[in-house]
């Protein structure tokens, strides 16, 4: 049995404060990351996932979707993970 995690891409947005739902320090974001390029770094990690269209509570009006992946270790290391894919992309 896995567990899923939720990441939105407002997580990997270097232009957003951490209360907006920024997730990762500024210097690993980057600007306007968008949900294919999340996707292609889970696909190249081969870790099953699925999108879905749902948006962040804290921004209730961007209408970005969002990414569940099923992932057994804790959400901040895959945040990282894919964090550092989205950086070397850059």
């Amino acid at each position: 049995m896995s567990a899923e995690r939720i990441l939105y891409p407002c997580y990997f947005d270097a232009t957003l404060e951490r209360r907006e739902g920024r997730r990762v320090a500024k210097n690993f974001g980057v600007k306007s990351p968008e949900l294919p390029a999340i996707e292609a770094i889970l696909r190249k990690m081969k870790v099953p996932h699925r999108v879905e269209e749902h948006h962040h509570p804290a921004r209730w009006a961007e209408h970005e979707g969002r990414i569940v992946v099923e992932w057994e270790g804790s959400k901040e290391d895959l945040i990282r993970k894919v964090a550092s894919g989205l950086a070397g992309r850059k």
